[in-house]
C-alpha cells in the first residue's frame, strides 16, 4: 500500500451553475503547477487520470429527463467529499485531487462532475479516479429528483457502473 503523502492538495467545489469541466481542469492545474515541481524542477507527479461525468437524456425508467435535481446539505456536504477524496488519495498515494460537482438543476448532457487525480504513476491516478468516483456514488450525501413530464420523483438508488 503507497505511504500518504504529507504534500496532498485536496480541492472540492459544489457548483450552482453550469461549468466547462476542462477549464476547470486546466485553471486546477495551473494552480498545481508551480508547486509540483521537485529542487531540479522536474514534475513530482507525472501521471493525471480525469472523469467528466454529464447527466443522462433519460429517467431511470427510461422516459425523458427534463432536468436532474440535486440537494445536498451545505457544509456537511463539503466536508464528506473533502473526507472521501483524502482516504482514497491515501489509499493510491495521489498527490492533488479535484472534486467539482454540481447541484441544483441540471439539464441533461451538462457536466455534473469532473474528478482528477495526480499521481506518481498511471495506475494510481486511474484506480483513485474510478474508486473515488464509486465513493461519491454510494457515500456522497446528494439526493437527486428526476423531473419529466412536469412531475420530480426521488432516485432511490444508485446507477450502475
Amino acid at each position: 500500500m503507497p505511504t500518504p503523502n504529507p504534500e496532498l492538495t485536496i480541492a472540492v467545489q459544489l457548483l450552482e451553475a453550469p461549468f466547462e469541466p476542462l477549464e476547470l481542469l486546466a485553471a486546477w492545474q495551473r494552480s498545481l503547477s508551480a508547486d509540483s515541481r521537485d529542487s531540479l524542477g522536474a514534475a513530482r507527479m507525472a501521471a493525471e487520470s480525469h472523469f467528466i461525468g454529464r447527466v443522462r437524456p433519460t429517467t431511470a425508467s427510461g422516459a425523458p429527463l427534463e432536468v436532474l435535481e440535486l440537494e445536498h446539505y451545505p457544509g456537511m456536504s463539503e466536508a464528506q467529499l473533502r473526507a472521501l477524496a483524502e482516504a482514497c488519495a491515501a489509499r493510491h498515494g495521489a498527490g492533488a485531487v479535484l472534486v467539482a460537482h454540481r447541484v441544483g438543476r441540471i439539464a441533461p448532457g451538462e457536466a455534473i462532475v469532473l474528478v482528477a487525480v495526480q499521481a506518481d504513476r498511471r495506475g494510481p491516478a486511474l484506480r483513485c479516479v474510478q474508486e473515488l468516483l464509486e465513493d461519491l456514488k454510494h457515500h456522497a450525501p446528494f439526493w437527486k429528483r428526476e423531473w419529466s413530464g412536469g412531475s420530480g420523483t426521488w432516485v432511490a438508488g444508485n446507477t450502475p457502473l
